[in-house]
């Protein structure tokens, strides 16, 4: 029978730790009726943050689910009609050639009541090694 070092059990355990996160970010957006695809990512002029864009779907009666980012949003919606829910502030519909900015770490959600999916480029700028996105209750 052969174990494990320290080190190398630790290294198991984080890689496991970081597929279970990113299966579980990938079955909250298939589960919400959200889809982000990650067009580009690099670094920005702040330590310790990088700029993630995206293309993000969210299809007809779905809703993206409450979440937040660890960095700021800034999305501009190229189709479709929907709600956003900004936590302490009246909803806001949102259609094609509008823009949004939700700050670092406020929880959200985006609601498609519709017959057609909203999509949108989204910008992320977050902090590095953290999750895109974190559900929210």
């Amino acid at each position: 029978m052969r174990f494990l070092t320290n080190a190398a059990a630790s290294k198991a355990v984080k890689a496991l730790l970081l597929v279970g996160l990113a299966s579980a970010g990938a079955l909250m957006a298939q589960n919400s009726g959200l889809t982000r695809t990650m067009v580009g990512r690099g670094d920005v002029s702040v330590p310790g943050r990088e700029a993630v864009v995206a293309r993000v779907e969210v299809a007809p009666g779905a809703r993206a689910g409450r979440h937040s980012h660890p960095g700021d949003e800034i999305s501009y919606i190229m189709e479709g009609e929907g709600k956003l829910l900004i936590d302490g502030e009246p909803p806001r519909v949102l259609k094609a050639g509008d823009s949004f900015i939700i700050p670092a770490g406020v929880i959200h959600d985006a609601h498609n009541d519709g017959t057609v999916p909203i999509k949108l480029v989204g910008v992320y700028v977050v902090e590095k090694g953290k999750p895109l996105a974190t559900p929210a209750p």
